[in-house]
């Protein structure tokens, strides 16, 4: 048994005018599935999309506080003209420059229209072949104990694992990493970006998640009230959702 991530789920006031700005910054088309703006690949609605990790928009009444998220998305590039190209881009989509502490650094860091941070990055080799998403970066104390549980609630490769860093991808070398870095801080607010996870075919989704609380995994209760999918935290607090199999 084991889980797959098809989804970042992020939270927005608005969330046809986010996910329109997220279709725009990938090149993506945004749909209309149900209450949320899903954002995929171009083509029609596929879902989960065999690929890409796509972005679901959901609506909630709150806007987001001014702390950072622990949960971002690096943007992938081709070339230095691309990312300045792309930068440029995302400003005039309503993307602005944010500060978290960066320094000088040959990223550029800003946030979507809502202040969801995310990073275009200078090119890299090895997010040559993942699409437009290069990573899904989670803020962790502990990337070592972070790999041990997401390798374990997911079928996802572990590449590399470090005191610092640690780093999965699909096993079928497809889509973008999952990346967990050392930060300091502690989390304290409930991200507005976080992993959905779904079982697959066949799978039984509530053995799935007691699969997860014996890993570690935390029920979480954000008022959701009584709906298909389970809430939980992992060791370190991030909240995801086991989805229910359609």
């Amino acid at each position: 048994m084991a889980l797959r991530p098809v989804q970042v789920n992020i939270k927005a006031l608005d969330d046809s005018a986010v996910g329109r700005f997220w279709a725009e910054a990938l090149g993506w088309n945004a749909y209309r599935p149900g209450v949320t703006t899903y954002v995929g690949p171009a083509g029609g609605f596929v879902w989960p999309d065999p690929v890409a990790v796509g972005i679901d928009v959901v609506p909630v009444p709150e806007p987001k506080t001014t702390t950072k998220n622990r949960v971002h998305l690096d943007l992938a590039t081709t070339s230095a003209a691309h990312q300045a190209e792309l930068v440029a881009r995302l400003k005039a989509l309503g993307a602005t420059p944010a500060h978290v502490g960066q320094g000088t650094v040959p990223w550029t860091v800003l946030a979507d229209p809502e202040g969801n941070e995310f990073c275009v990055l200078e090119p890299r080799e090895i997010y040559r072949d993942t699409g437009p998403i290069a990573a899904v970066v989670v803020d962790c104390a502990d990337p070592r104990a972070m790999a041990r549980f997401w390798g374990e609630a997911m079928d996802w490769t572990l590449h590399e694992v470090t005191g610092d860093h640690a780093v999965l991808r699909s096993a079928k070398g497809v889509g973008p990493y999952l990346e967990f870095l050392r930060r300091p801080g502690v989390k304290t607010v409930p991200d507005r970006v976080h992993l959905d996870l779904l079982p697959y075919p066949g799978d039984d989704k509530a053995a799935e998640v007691a699969r997860l609380r014996a890993l570690g995994a935390t029920d979480l209760d954000l008022g959701q009230g009584d709906v298909s999918w389970t809430v939980l935290a992992d060791p370190e607090g991030h909240e995801f959702c086991v989805l229910a199999p359609s």
